[in-house]
């Protein structure tokens, strides 16, 4: 049974901030701006996106750029290009069924897709959705039975990477999602029922969905059996305990590749070493936990330094092209992962989306990569900047 009913734009997709602009018009409000929001003034939010424009490339002409490759690896396995789909949360509310449909657009596509904890699809769905192991994202909560149990359904499901966030033990302030009063369905107030008037492609699409909650806590954690029970334990449940410690603890009830998401600072690299992960991500959580953090391409070039060969450096926040993944190459990201971009994609076409936003990053990485005079994205490295020591 198809999961989404779409239709096409009347214009070209051409790029990230087409799809942007068509999901502001189709997607609720309260869910456009829960994905397009920062914390606080939403600086650190803004220059992720800014930041990368002050990188500048080498253009190189009359060199042999016939044959191109933009595949590498992640965690040893082959990849289309270097990106895979970031966790984020509430993304079947994006679209119906969102989760699913991104995770089978990047299935087919070869990335990796990652679900979080905070999906609207549970474990169980997207795995019953796809062919392939997909990558789960953890938040660790205080009830450890049930972090363990939901570490044991990952398992079950076949996930092949346990991506482990690091930077939310409290929440940072998002002025957007108070003001829209964020629930998940949407509460049925005058406003948000005017407003979802105007969005009938959105609610036709739910209305052939009954994932509308969160699909790996409802039913699962102790005492939370529908929404009513779901804000409260959610707001007590985030640990502001958490320590490298209880890495160990985590590693213990996986024996997969384990991934670490949220450095920021080269001073946690060993730490990050010696708690046996395979990779970090460089990100700031897009923005939306620190106000005033540095952007997370400026903090890559001293995290890769510091990291070497001993762990693999991603870096995630403000993708919005396939010359930002060819830039965060050069400052030291073996590979990238990307959110807001597939998000508005997903919203505005659904699956559709999810694969053209895929393409277009593609397209605009190998081009951008043949103009610098190289032919393997493997080979790339600061030669390839004007400026290679911007933010050093």
């Amino acid at each position: 049974m198809k999961l989404e009913f779409a239709v096409l734009p009347t214009q070209p997709i051409t790029c990230i901030e087409d799809f942007r602009k068509l999901a502001r018009r189709r997607v609720p409000r309260m869910f456009y701006d829960y994905a397009d929001s920062g914390s606080w003034t939403e600086e650190t939010y803004r220059s992720n996106e800014t930041d990368f424009s002050k990188i500048k490339f080498k253009q190189r002409v009359a060199v042999n750029i016939e044959s191109r490759s933009i595949k590498t690896t992640m965690l040893g396995k082959e990849v289309a290009m270097p990106v895979a789909i970031a966790p984020t949360g509430l993304t079947g509310m994006q679209h119906a069924d969102g989760e699913i449909l991104a995770a089978q657009a990047a299935e087919e596509f070869g990335v990796p897709f990652t679900l979080s904890t905070m999906s609207v699809c549970s474990i169980e769905a997207v795995a019953a959705s796809t062919t392939k192991p997909f990558w789960f994202q953890l938040y660790v909560m205080k009830d450890r039975d049930f972090i363990r149990r939901l570490i044991e359904r990952a398992k079950a499901a076949r996930c092949s990477a346990l991506v482990l966030t690091l930077d939310l033990q409290v929440l940072g302030q998002r002025h957007k999602d108070i003001k829209n009063g964020l629930s998940t369905p949407p509460k049925p107030t005058i406003r948000n029922l005017i407003n979802l008037a105007t969005k009938p492609r959105w609610c036709l699409n739910m209305l052939k969905t009954h994932r509308r909650t969160f699909g790996n806590i409802v039913g699962h954690a102790k005492g939370v059996g529908d929404l009513s029970s779901l804000s409260s334990w959610t707001a007590e449940q985030f640990d502001p305990a958490l320590s490298w410690n209880d890495i160990e603890w985590i590693k213990k009830h996986w024996d997969g590749p384990l991934v670490l998401k949220g450095i920021m600072d080269a001073e946690d690299i060993p730490h990050a070493i010696d708690s046996g992960a395979d990779a970090l991500i460089v990100s700031n959580h897009g923005g939306r936990q620190l106000d005033g953090a540095p952007s997370s391409i400026s903090a890559l070039p001293a995290i890769s330094e510091a990291a070497g060969s001993k762990i693999e450096v991603w870096m995630d926040g403000g993708i919005r092209g396939g010359q930002d993944i060819l830039r965060a190459r050069a400052l030291g990201a073996q590979s990238t992962m990307i959110g807001r971009a597939f998000l508005y994609a997903l919203g505005a076409m659904g699956k559709e989306g999810v694969t053209k936003c895929l393409e277009l990053l593609a397209n605009e990485l190998d081009i951008s990569m043949g103009f610098c005079g190289k032919t393997d994205i493997n080979d790339v490295d600061r030669s390839i900047l004007l400026n290679p020591d911007i933010f050093d």
